[in-house]
């Protein structure tokens, strides 16, 4: 807009100062250069923030199951009919999402005093995200410069009932958020969860687990057999995307030694298993 401004006006004063058209088209490379120039800046501090953008998809959820306002829903399955899918289907398993009646069912379904208190929970303790969208950002940044190959997932935000943490779609990646609400939540103890397990179910395990649910789709084990020592190459490969013992144990340890002995023997290598 400013541009075309300013051609109309230097056009109406060409006439007037006499300029010669080699200095007008001086003057326009000029000014063309300075707003590619202030363009690419601009594009460079977005980016320097934050590439990767976590759908909230657990908003609309929490809304719709919290005031039964099927307007809601209605945005779920239209903005995102994927993740409703696998919502209802495969996590919730409370039927097919076409079913006349599973809309009934999935609000039902969460109207239980302890399903609505985890929801809370969630928009209590989710309310702001930043922290953890910056971490993915950098980290998916780094796992496609080890493992050039792997493109960057969709990542959205769930509520689901205590069942999996991640949820992977070829390259939509959910995050469960009600099983990251910290190791001494209520509601952990009360249903059993070993000290050990609850530990990781911790805000700061977000991203290193949706690196290695992400990474294990795309990497599976080649047989049932190598399934604990593959497990062990994809944590070790996590930690070295993060740059930090995030996963310690005697299978990640055997996949540094292994690396040590294999000189030159890339990422993408190590989990194909070569």
């Amino acid at each position: 807009m400013f541009l075309q401004v300013f051609l109309v006006i230097l056009h109406r004063n060409l006439t007037v100062v006499k300029l010669s058209v080699k200095k007008f088209y001086l003057i326009l490379l000029c000014i063309m250069l300075a707003c590619i120039g202030c363009e690419w800046r601009m594009q460079s501090d977005l980016h320097s923030e934050s590439d990767m953008i976590i759908e909230r998809y657990d908003r609309l959820e929490a809304f719709f199951l919290t005031t039964g306002d099927f307007s809601a829903l209605q945005q779920m399955q239209t903005r995102y009919p994927m993740q409703t899918r696998r919502l209802i289907e495969d996590v919730l398993k409370l039927g097919q999402v076409d079913d006349a009646h599973i809309n009934v069912r999935f609000l039902s379904f969460f109207q239980d005093s302890t399903l609505q208190s985890l929801i809370a929970e969630v928009s209590h303790q989710y309310g702001n995200m930043e922290d953890v969208d910056k971490q993915l950002s950098k980290s998916f940044e780094r796992m496609t410069r080890l493992l050039p190959n792997v493109k960057t997932p969709e990542v959205y935000t769930q509520i689901g009932s205590l069942d999996q943490s991640i949820v992977v779609d070829g390259r939509l990646l959910g995050i469960s958020l009600d099983k990251y609400l910290g190791a001494d939540y209520s509601l952990y103890v009360k249903y059993g969860y070993s000290e050990k397990q609850r530990s990781m179910m911790v805000r700061e395990y977000i991203v290193p687990d949706c690196l290695a649910f992400y990474l294990l789709s795309t990497f599976p084990a080649p047989n049932d057999s190598l399934r604990f020592q593959h497990m062990g190459r994809i944590q070790y490969t996590v930690n070295r995307i993060m740059d930090s013992e995030v996963f310690e144990n005697d299978r990640v340890e055997n996949a540094r030694k292994y690396m040590s002995n294999h000189k030159g023997l890339s990422f993408t290598e190590l989990l194909e298993g070569k």
